[in-house]
């Protein structure tokens, strides 16, 4: 197992990666209409180095990365992964600077955490925080760059904060004139579109965009969307190049090889966590301080006659101050769930109707900020069925859809 990699209990070996790759630097603007071998293997963009080491020859670089950006050494028999980072100085590319996301560059942060500026131990390289200070680059920061790679697992949920940093850092490279490159890597939950579209008066770093909860498209597809809609601020476009999968299909269920961050441990948390962030804004326990983040919730509010499971949180790698740390809570376990492709708003209403003191149960800005509409929050306190309020969504939804297609880059 690699040193780099804190989170020895999940590395996960369904998706195997390759180098095997032919196609050039893509500024793809339409969709990949090759055919996808059913067995074929998934190949991230950056494991595809002859497409974009030569556009950093003679470049100073600058690289957005956290513990996901890991490359397959296919023919080791030391380690199976690398990190980007290490495998770039082995080639001599003069990387200045890292850029870290929420959790920092290693990924042991907690949410929410921030995180400071420093020195990288193992490569000596500058860490500038993204989630600390500022979430911006400065231009002072990005002077010294002629170039910036991004390469980061994103989860595929509005509010997991991976997407703003990536606007935060597109803005500024246009603001500066420097090219962006964007690795691409393969979304989770990509294989479906789902729950309320931010409104615009709610934008925040939760969510930047009008886009639904559940988006559909890998970060490479998301960056264009960005750059072609306006998104950036004063009109700016940036300079942006996607090194694109191969084999991928939005259908195709891809387990991440490590943790995107501390409190999704595994494909189940991963897969449920559309679905239990929501809890994040609620004055319910979402598996933090326990090995089951987003897999189970729970309150000692609940009644142990209805809420079966029962557990205590407890101060942990990932939730130093978890919801109820070090009190029995009373809940569901969610862990044997079957493969979701919606977002699933059961829990949440049965939680609601089954807690005593309703007018404690939502924590209205932090909800209103998950969800990105003060709707959500209503339709449940008013008592309706996750059909009815699910039904709501539908026509922003389509519209969405419709934005979405022209920036997909596979079937």
């Amino acid at each position: 197992m690699p040193s780099f990699l804190p989170f020895k209990s999940t590395l996960f070996l369904w998706v195997i990666l390759t180098t095997n790759c032919a196609d050039p630097v893509s500024k793809e603007t339409t969709k990949s209409t090759e055919s996808v071998p059913v067995q074929a293997e998934i190949v991230v963009g950056a494991n595809r180095m002859e497409e974009y080491l030569p556009f950093l020859e003679a470049k100073r670089v600058g690289i957005v990365a956290n513990q996901t950006t890991i490359v397959l050494n296919a023919n080791s028999t030391r380690s199976r992964f690398t990190h980007l980072v290490d495998t770039l100085l082995a080639r001599d590319v003069e990387l200045r600077k890292v850029f870290a996301p929420e959790h920092g560059f290693r990924g042991t942060a907690d949410a929410g955490e921030k995180v400071k500026d420093g020195i990288d131990q193992k490569t000596g390289l500058p860490i500038i925080s993204l989630y600390g200070k500022n979430r911006k680059p400065t231009r002072e920061q990005l002077s010294d760059l002629d170039i910036v790679l991004f390469d980061i697992q994103d989860v595929g949920v509005r509010f997991y904060t991976y997407i703003a940093t990536l606007q935060y850092v597109m803005e500024s490279c246009a603001e500066s004139g420097i090219p962006i490159i964007v690795l691409d890597r393969p979304n989770p939950n990509g294989h479906y579109v789902d729950g309320p579209t931010m409104e615009l008066e709610y934008s925040g770093f939760l969510g930047l965009n009008a886009i639904p909860l559940v988006y559909g498209m890998t970060i490479g597809e998301y960056a264009r969307m960005i750059n072609e809609e306006g998104w950036l601020e004063e009109d700016v476009k940036a300079d942006l190049s996607i090194i694109p999968l191969q084999n991928y299909t939005h259908d195709r269920k891809y387990t991440l090889p490590v943790r995107p961050s501390p409190n999704l441990p595994n494909a189940q948390a991963v897969n449920l966590y559309p679905s239990l962030g929501l809890f994040e804004g609620t004055q319910i326990n979402a598996g933090r301080g326990t090995e089951f983040q987003f897999q189970r919730y729970g309150s000692p509010y609940l009644d142990p006659a209805i809420f079966t499971l029962e557990y205590v949180p407890e101060a942990n790698f990932g939730a130093k101050n978890p919801k109820f740390k070090d009190e029995s809570c009373f809940g569901e376990d969610l862990s044997e769930t079957g493969y979701l492709s919606e977002v699933r708003l059961e829990w949440i209403i049965k939680a609601y109707q089954n807690t005593p003191d309703k007018s404690e149960f939502f924590n209205t800005s932090g909800f209103t900020k998950h969800a990105g509409t003060e709707a959500l929050q209503q339709w449940i306190e008013a008592g309706w069925s996750a059909e009815q309020i699910k039904k709501e969504w539908q026509v922003d939804l389509e519209a969405f859809k419709k934005i979405r297609k022209k920036y997909l880059l596979y079937p």
